[in-house]
């Protein structure tokens, strides 16, 4: 990642207005987004001895921190610049910037020892800017850190100062004390010395027990056990320029023993800065650095005395609070992703939810800070445990609002049917009932009810309780009704039959007597046809008879017997008796 990408020039990172110590906000922004382990180097010395300048070179750049040529202080505060480390991929350079101390218009020196304090606290490599020459008054301004002792209250110590001291040591920056303008020559006693002898040489301690002797040995006993690791730079005057025009000239015009010896500061930064360490082997990022600052100035202002081992736990306490943070967000994700709900039986989101603790744990466990008694992890598991619980009331409520939503998609045209009274009528219960039992069938058919199917059934046919009373009492009043119209109907219509059969009866017996009386009408017919028939035969034979007898009466006449008839019933009379006698 390049340095511009995110930081293309330094910003301030705690500012210090009038004695208070006010983080700003967008510096830690820029931490929060490094999650690349961070070397971190902090720069403390005198106002105006040519620190901002350093830090320049380490950054790789000419112009960035504030250089100053006046005696008044440019940096004010702690100034930050995170740069890609050259020499350590997927690594940060944390380079931070001090004001100077022992600066006139402050009047404080509480304020310093303060800045002082957090470089140390904040840092893996501690640069100590001083001029010309180490003196008792550039040791004297170092034993600042002895009042960490009670600053940084890492820990009760002992009466002599030494054993926790050493411990503590263990977790200080390493020390590297640069000389600005060095002038004198780097011999002891005629033999020449490097550099780091002539700090060694500078920081032994004389023998003796008197005040005196103690006054001189005690700062320079505290810089050893608080900085066991130690390097020394001398540096020529970089050129007879002022140092402000420094960041404006080329390479070529500055002094070559400067410029090699600046070369050798960066290469030993580059290369030996260790990564920023807590106890218990903990590596810092940028949200980890974000919160040691914000738990030391918020101690330092509130005029806590910062402990390490209380910042160890804050920062515990936060970057665990993260960490769940963070499982927490990978566990809702991946349940958001998996769970479709309403499940069909909670075994199913019971199995969902342990695949998806598991993942969260083992990120919490990736992002945990020296959770050692496992408190925080057991937080997590109850808040787990938790949302699990929650979950499955989510997936209860998903069940029923689908179930309540199915049972009136499925049974809500009966409840209409039932409100039209299609089913107030005799048998209209039977009818409801089967009804019912089909709807329930298609219920049971629908997939993905979730685990609330049955109760919700059972639930909706309990509060229609009331509809089904209503109609089964509806039906028995109909069919009660019913059963008297039914007889009503019964009687009315053997009363009709019975009516009907008496006047088919009268009407066979009209038409029997009918009948009857058309035979007798026939019979008379008939006889009076066979009469008739009887008396023109009769007729006939009169007819006959006359003829025979005119016949006869001829040959009477013939025989002159003439006969004389009164009356033709004389005559028929006549004839008659004739007929008879013959």
């Amino acid at each position: 990642m390049a340095s511009e990408t995110y930081m293309p020039g330094p910003v301030c990172l705690i500012e210090n207005m009038e004695g208070q110590l006010v983080v700003k906000q967008e510096a830690l922004q820029i931490l929060s987004a490094i999650t690349q382990p961070m070397v971190v180097v902090a720069i403390v010395g005198v106002c105006s001895t040519g620190k901002s300048y350093l830090m320049n070179q380490l950054a790789g750049k000419k112009k960035g921190f504030s250089v100053g040529s006046t005696v008044q202080s440019h940096t004010k505060g702690i100034w930050m610049w995170c740069v890609p480390h050259p020499e350590k991929p997927g690594h940060t350079l944390v380079l931070l910037d001090t004001e100077g101390l022992g600066d006139v218009e402050k009047g404080d020196d509480k304020n310093d020892t303060q800045i002082f304090a957090l470089a140390s606290l904040l840092s893996s490599t501690f640069v100590y800017n001083t001029m010309n020459k180490i003196d008792q008054g550039a040791i004297d301004l170092l034993h600042n850190v002895t009042e960490l002792t009670d600053i940084l209250r890492a820990r009760t110590l002992p009466d002599n100062g030494v054993k926790d001291a050493d411990d503590i040591g263990n977790f200080f920056p390493d020390l590297v004390w640069t000389i600005r303008d060095f002038y004198l020559s780097l011999e002891r006693d005629g033999q020449l010395m490097t550099a780091d002898e002539y700090l060694q040489n500078s920081l032994k301690m004389k023998k003796g027990s008197d005040q005196r002797t103690q006054s001189f040995n005690l700062p320079r006993l505290c810089i050893q056990k608080f900085f066991p690791t130690r390097k020394c730079f001398v540096f020529d005057s970089p050129t007879h320029q002022k140092i402000s025009q420094l960041e404006t000239l080329k390479e070529d015009d500055l002094n070559f023993q400067f410029v090699q010896q600046m070369a050798e500061f960066s290469s030993h930064i580059f290369n030996k800065s260790k990564i920023k360490t807590l106890p218990g082997g903990i590596k810092v990022n940028g949200p980890c650095l974000e919160n040691l600052v914000l738990t030391y100035v918020n101690a330092i202002n509130s005029r806590d005395l910062p402990c390490m081992e209380n910042a160890v736990m804050t920062l515990a306490q936060r970057e665990n609070a993260a960490a769940i943070k963070r499982a927490l967000s990978h566990y809702d994700q991946l349940m958001g992703q998996k769970v479709q709900m309403p499940t069909e039986t909670l075994q199913e989101l019971i199995d969902l939810h342990r695949s998806s603790e598991g993942e969260a744990i083992e990120i919490f466990k990736k992002n945990s800070f020296k959770d050692e008694d496992q408190s925080f992890q057991k937080e997590l598991q109850t808040l787990l445990d938790a949302k699990q619980n929650d979950i499955c009331k989510q997936n209860e409520k998903a069940s029923s609002d689908c179930c309540s939503a199915l049972l009136q998609d499925i049974f809500g045209p009966l409840e209409e049917a039932v409100k039209q009274g299609l089913y107030s009528k005799p048998g209209g219960h039977n009818l409801y009932l089967q009804k019912t039992k089909e709807l329930m069938t298609k219920y049971h058919q629908q997939p993905r009810k979730g685990i609330q199917a049955e109760e919700a059934l059972q639930k909706y046919l309990k509060s229609k309780e009331s509809v089904r009373n209503a109609v089964l009492q509806t039906d028995h009043a109909l069919t009660a009704k019913e059963k008297e119209i039914e007889e009503a109907r019964v009687k009315a219509e053997a009363a009709k039959a019975e009516a009907e059969s008496a006047v088919v009866i009268h009407r066979q017996m009209q038409q029997m007597m009918e009948e009857k009386e058309r035979l007798h009408q026939q019979q008379i017919r008939q006889m009076e046809i066979e009469i008739a028939n009887i008396l023109a035969q009769q007729h006939r034979n009169l007819a006959h008879l006359l003829q025979v007898l005119n016949q006869l009466n001829s040959k009477l006449k013939a025989n002159n017997v003439m006969m004389r008839w009164t009356s033709l019933e004389d005559e028929r009379k006549y004839y008659c008796k004739i007929v008879s006698c013959a």
